[in-house]
């Protein structure tokens, strides 16, 4: 079976304190994420919108945190900002013990698609590849040999269930299994951070408990560190820490 460590380039990245960023999660910092007074305004021509004004958060390697908050506090705005899907207005960002704000965006591409998973409400697959396809996805996409990335796409398939759907396409499952075969492609790449926006939103009570518990020990396992915004109580208290937005500003850590 291949072995993502052995496949992956030994190259790290320099960051602008001078040190590396570990390919090995056992030498990663001591925090995973640091924000420091994050804005993130919007323009509607003339009109600015700040949707965040001044988020301060420190996460730790390896913890699983939840964020929770009224529709429209600016949670989805925070996962993007913190994913580099979207650049803070101001503030510092330091992921992995990389200061992100001063580098340009191929930087932040390489960061963001070597050690960055993303899970969504949607499940966002590709309707005409299979499951196993659409799982082994990132890794081609990083230069993966096409078995290596099958072998391991199917592994982590396995280990959420799936490993007699594998071959089956998106519309040839359930809501629940699509979201499981997501939350495979999200994890395949063996991500330092993951970030889940709503990953059980559009699942009944059941499947959103079968997922969350999925994004628990498959994050564990892989010493992950997971921000998940949720509205969902349950999956909040369940969570190491909760964090609440309120009209762009942390309230309660």
């Amino acid at each position: 079976m291949a072995n993502l460590d052995n496949i992956r380039s030994s190259a790290t990245i320099e960051n602008r304190l001078g040190g590396k960023i570990a390919e090995y999660k056992m030498n990663m910092p001591e925090h995973s994420i640091i924000a420091k007074d994050i804005h993130k305004s919007y323009f509607e021509g003339p009109k600015e919108m700040e949707v965040l004004k001044g988020i301060n958060l420190e996460i730790k390697t390896g913890e699983i945190v939840a964020l929770v908050g009224p529709s429209g506090a600016g949670k989805s705005t925070l996962l993007h900002t913190l994913g580099l899907m979207e650049r803070p207005t101001s503030g510092e960002l330091i992921l992995l013990g990389w200061e992100t704000q001063n580098e340009n965006n191929n930087k932040h591409d390489i960061l963001r698609n070597k050690y960055i998973g993303f899970l969504f409400q949607f499940h966002y697959l590709l309707q005409e590849l299979t499951l196993l396809e659409n799982a082994s996805l990132p890794l081609r996409i990083a230069g993966v040999k096409s078995q290596d990335a099958m072998d391991l796409a199917g592994e982590l398939l396995a280990s959420v269930g799936l490993k007699e759907r594998m071959a089956h396409l998106p519309s040839q499952v359930s809501g629940g299994e699509q979201q499981r075969a997501a939350l495979a492609r999200a994890m395949v790449g063996n991500p330092a951070i993951l970030l889940c926006d709503e990953p059980t939103g559009n699942l009944d009570l059941e499947r959103g408990e079968e997922i969350r518990d999925l994004i628990w020990r498959v994050a564990r396992a892989k010493c992950s560190t997971v921000i998940v915004a949720t509205h969902n109580p349950d999956i909040a208290k369940s969570a190491d820490r909760i964090i609440r937005i309120v009209n762009g500003k942390v309230c309660t850590i």
